[in-house]
């Protein structure tokens, strides 16, 4: 998490809550057949030689070339999978013998008997966790193939802060432009088109751990480590268009490269760029880091979230603290405001989030949701009555508002869920992931896609944010991450959703 006054890339990795590194489990299986040192033609020729088919040759030379890959991921499986059992038939031996050595009601059988349960339980879980490694390798090598139709195009990188980004967000007045929110006490407006960073805010003493923009006028609203939020004005002037850069690869590619996983940008950020460094309006009645900050609808009030346990609203034209919003066990992570009423959600550490109404002004009432077991790390509103949850439980929840026992949808997957957002006009839901990755799903949970990561694209570190924009009939979506950079993407939505 962001930290007070953290300045370096050392002391905001150090501040955010540990995590464990989880890294991709391979084997690497040597073939013994004899075709192995043939040429990759000459086997292909083998197999073809004699087959009636109008399939033209490159087509089913790319068919072998999947198959091929198909037969040595169940190869790997089989050998773990027999190598698994014989360390469970081993462990089984040991305690047999342990529970006959053991006869006569020595009293530290309950203690072996405890272990053995342990160990097993761990053996089982490895077996499930490869069998489904494996299998999920498989499916992506055929998405990958079959992805022509549904790419997402690398659309730009925002190279420029000199630590870690912790949020990111798109204007929407004109111009559009993106903006940034980073541990290096900064915050930067970027052209979406060029990349080329247009302006720099520097009012902050602290990391600067959220930025919103508000729904009608050129003013940004960023909350801080030093205990305070701010809300400033920008005016930006956009550059000339470039042309288009030609990196493209299908959803779900599943390219990696190890050696770079701490990686980091390279750059020492824009030089000679304008600079606000004096807020309009500061709010400052927190006792504790403001993880977060958001306009409710109209723009004329603000809410903030901090390691405080308290969200606070603030009047915008006078900075004057309206209401303090009490009730979490643990440090606020997030907040968020509905687009088109006055409703405020907070998640928290507490594996909690909550929902503030404040469309009566004579009451102001709150629900709170139960479903997660880990520190919830966000929760955002859709354009409709749905409230979308993640959390460091790997789990991401859809909720119906008129209905807020159980969530409607559930979406379990292998990494911690940071800040999530959903597509006003599709609503995709777009995840990012501690493990560097980002997927994409629908509200029923359906897994649509996972964006591209190799040596020459994608997040290097823990991705922390995305944000989504889509002006003028295009969809792009917009991830940050703790390697110093923040990408665009742009997405085909339809093709994903036909191929659904």
């Amino acid at each position: 998490m962001p930290v007070e006054g953290g300045g370096s890339s050392g002391s905001a990795s150090a501040a955010r809550h540990p995590k464990q590194k989880r890294k991709a489990h391979s084997l690497s299986i040597r073939r013994t057949n004899s075709t192995e040192d043939r040429p990759l033609g000459i086997l292909r020729g083998d197999m073809l030689e004699g087959q009636d088919s109008k399939l033209p040759l490159a087509v089913r030379n790319n068919l072998l070339d999947l198959f091929g890959q198909i037969e040595r991921e169940f190869e790997n499986l089989y050998i773990e999978n027999l190598e698994l059992r014989r360390e469970i038939d081993s462990l089984n031996e040991r305690l047999t013998g342990d529970g006959q050595a053991i006869e006569g009601g020595d009293p530290t059988k309950g203690v072996l008997k405890a272990k053995a349960s342990h160990s097993t339980s761990q053996l089982s879980q490895k077996l499930k966790t490869t069998y489904k490694a494996s299998t999920s390798k498989i499916v992506s090598s055929f998405k990958a193939t079959t992805g022509s139709r549904a790419l997402c195009q690398l659309l730009k990188e925002y190279v420029g802060h000199r630590d870690g980004i912790w949020d990111l967000s798109v204007t929407r007045t004109q111009p559009v432009v993106l903006g940034t929110a980073s541990a290096d006490h900064s915050a930067l407006l970027w052209s979406i088109e060029t990349g080329k960073c247009l302006l720099r805010y520097a009012g902050h003493a602290g990391s600067v751990n959220s930025i919103k923009f508000h729904p009608t006028e050129q003013m940004a609203l960023t909350a801080s480590g030093d205990q305070t939020a701010h809300i400033w004005r920008y005016m930006v002037q956009l550059p000339a268009p470039q042309p288009p850069p030609d990196v493209s690869a299908p959803c779900d590619e599943d390219q990696d490269s190890s050696d770079r996983e701490e990686g980091e940008v390279d750059g020492d950020g824009p030089t000679e760029v304008p600079t606000v460094r004096v807020a309009t309006a500061t709010v400052k009645s927190h006792q504790g880091v403001v993880i977060a900050a958001d306009w409710l609808v109209g723009g004329r009030q603000v809410v903030t979230a901090s390691w405080d346990r308290a969200a606070n609203l603030y009047e915008v034209e006078t900075s004057e603290l309206v209401h303090t919003l009490t009730g979490h066990d643990q440090e606020l992570t997030h907040c968020c405001t509905h687009p088109t009423q006055r409703l405020v959600v907070t998640s928290s550490r507490d594996t909690t989030f909550r929902l503030w109404d404040f469309r009566d002004p004579s009451i102001h009432s709150v629900n709170v949701f139960q479903g997660h077991t880990d520190t919830v790390t966000s929760a955002v509103f859709t354009v409709g009555d749905n409230v979308v949850s993640g959390s460091d439980d790997r789990t991401v929840k859809v909720w119906d508002l008129k209905n807020m026992r159980s969530p409607i949808a559930t979406i379990r997957t292998d990494s911690a869920v940071n800040r999530i957002s959903v597509s006003a006009n599709q609503r995709i839901i777009a995840l990012p992931h501690d493990n560097r990755q980002v997927r994409l799903f629908d509200m029923s949970g359906v897994r649509l896609a996972r964006l591209p990561r190799s040596n020459r694209m994608g997040h290097r570190r823990m991705v922390c944010c995305t944000a989504w924009n889509e002006e003028n009939q295009a969809c792009n979506l917009f991830t940050c991450g703790f390697d110093r950079q923040a990408i665009g993407w742009n997405i085909n939505i339809p093709a994903l959703l036909q191929e659904k």
